[in-house]
């Protein structure tokens, strides 16, 4: 894969350095029960905003309305109402023809208690811009058709409902485990970059090893123009997906798929070469082929097949991508090369930058008020569909209404209450970019410390930074209940530390600049077996 072919599945990786959570208590319990002796019941997820509408914690303090069933009628002007009227009733509509909120205003004037939208896929939360509707109080509610439909079979067509959210729990085993992955990663990824660098350096002294002098063409170089330019290529992705995303995100699935089937291949047989047995190898054109790298190579392309297919089974899929998005990550960090500090602190710089932007300011900017980056993370903006930047209500279902873009690491929460036993699996997530963005300056430190022989100094101390970054994030997002952009926190602490590492050991001056190994792709060398030169400066064997 050449540099130009590496560069689009990394922007597309580096699209999202944040972490999204999702926020506590926007699933809740509808539990229906029938008219029948025994009272039957069932329960049923429904999604709804926490912060508009507060519900009970627990059944016994929930307030029981009787349901009724207006999906034959649009409920989008008052006449709209039953003669019989919907006062103290749970009113149940269909998804279109005009906004929810306007649905909610006119079953609100009827007296209605709450207002329950079905819709053929519940994947978000209600959300929008109620600076129109002001007045609305009532509590609105996203339910599924399929359930809908269940309930009506099972308990019939006389229905009382009772509604509330149960609190989550104090500790979050999730963050632990997101904790664990990145923290790992970024220092795995980080150490490979630099066994690379000290190959190379030994092959550098060896001119009789030629097959070692090529493993420089497997980094990827970026020079601080080419940061710039990369950072420029990842906005424009991130606004064409924004506008396109029921058609983009397969192409982001499909370059997933194939990126990251490459990513484990090269991380396993990285593995795999260290083990001396089952070497029989088959010629092929010209060529020896280990049998292992083969079934390996099927392997690989199998486990991303697989994940394709049942990518939106939510009870194991999760498994897969995570497993695909560490070997995606831990093969970018390998294979990018910054050369310098300078363009550690352009690419971060430019990212923090660009997360914060995406994150906190695009809502002053976009019309109904919700961030860019939030909405194509938390994918695919439910059933709403985009019209010259408006967020309006379509009666047809999207091309790509469960779809999400493949470039988080996902990890469920426990079912620790009822709800999440009816209810989609809550996930907390970490965006790829947060694990590569840190992870390319961890990288660096390491080669660094592989060219200076500095006992792993940078690489440690970069290492507890970022450990310490990830806390923070963490801190943060349990003080605000809100999804936090986890680049404002791991940028500054590993910039930071590196600098202050650098500056204490005064070679802050050949830290900013790189050795001059790192540029050796575009500057001539000579060597000799006893005092290996390259421009002009002694390398020292590691």
């Amino acid at each position: 894969m050449g540099p130009q072919r590496r560069l689009l599945p990394a922007a597309a990786a580096l699209l999202w350095g944040f972490l999204l959570p999702l926020t506590a208590a926007q699933e809740a319990v509808l539990h229906a029960s029938g008219n029948g002796t025994p009272l039957p019941s069932k329960d049923y997820c429904m999604l709804y905003n926490p912060h508009w509408t507060t519900l009970p914690s627990t059944l016994e303090n929930a307030t029981s309305v009787s349901l009724m069933n207006l999906t034959s009628t649009p409920l989008c002007n008052l006449s709209d109402i039953p003669p019989d009227g919907i006062n103290n009733k749970a009113v149940v509509v269909h998804w279109g023809t005009c906004h929810f909120l306007e649905k909610a205003r006119i079953a609100q004037k009827g007296g209605a208690e709450a207002l329950l939208v079905v819709n053929n896929s519940v994947l978000f939360p209600p959300s929008g811009n109620r600076s129109e509707f002001h007045d609305v109080k009532i509590l609105i509610a996203f339910v599924s058709q399929k359930d809908f439909k269940d309930m009506n079979q099972t308990l019939g067509n006389n229905i009382t409902v009772k509604m509330y959210s149960p609190s989550s729990p104090s500790f979050d085993y999730t963050m632990v485990v997101i904790f664990v992955i990145a923290v790992s990663t970024v220092a795995l990824g980080g150490y490979w970059s630099g066994q690379i660098e000290l190959e190379n350096l030994k092959a550098v002294t060896n001119t009789e090893d030629r097959e070692m002098k090529k493993k420089k063409e497997e980094y990827l170089t970026f020079s601080p123009l080419t940061v710039i330019i990369f950072v420029v290529i990842c906005c424009v992705m991130m606004v064409l997906l924004y506008f396109f995303y029921k058609w983009l995100v397969y192409v982001m699935i499909a370059i997933f798929c194939i990126a990251s089937a490459m990513s484990l291949y090269n991380c396993l047989a990285a593995l795999i070469h260290k083990i001396p047995c089952g070497q029989c190898t088959i010629a092929c054109r010209g060529k020896s082929i280990e049998v292992r790298l083969i079934f390996l190579s099927g392997l690989c392309i199998a486990t991303a097949a697989v994940w394709a297919v049942f990518r939106n089974e939510d009870r194991w899929a999760w498994i897969l991508q995570d497993i695909l998005g560490i070997a995606f990550c831990l093969n970018l960090i390998k294979t990018l090369k910054l050369p310098n500090f300078k363009s550690c602190v352009i690419l971060l710089g430019l990212l923090l930058l660009y997360d914060v932007f995406f994150v906190f300011i695009t809502p002053f900017i976009t019309k109904n008020g919700e961030s860019i980056m939030v909405e194509l993370a938390a994918g695919p903006f439910g059933n709403n569909e985009k019209n010259d930047g408006n967020l309006v209500e379509a009666t047809a279902q999207p091309s790509a209404p469960h779809e999400k873009l493949p470039v988080v690491i996902r990890v469920p929460k426990l079912i620790y209450f009822s709800v999440m036993s009816v209810c989609l699996m809550p996930v907390s997530i970490l965006g790829f970019g947060d694990i590569i963005v840190p992870g390319l300056l961890i990288a660096y430190c390491r080669r660094f410390d592989v060219q200076t022989g500095s006992s792993s100094i940078y690489y440690v101390s970069s290492t507890i930074a970022y450990a310490v970054g990830m806390i923070l994030t963490f801190v943060v997002l349990v003080l605000m209940k809100k999804g936090q952009p986890a680049l404002l926190y791991l940028v500054p602490c590993t910039l930071i530390t590196a600098s202050i590492v650098a500056w204490r050991r005064r070679e802050m001056k050949k830290f900013w600049k790189g050795n001059s190994y790192q540029m050796m792709d575009h500057l001539d060398y000579a060597t000799n077996e006893e005092n290996p030169v390259i421009a002009g400066e002694q390398i020292v064997p590691q």
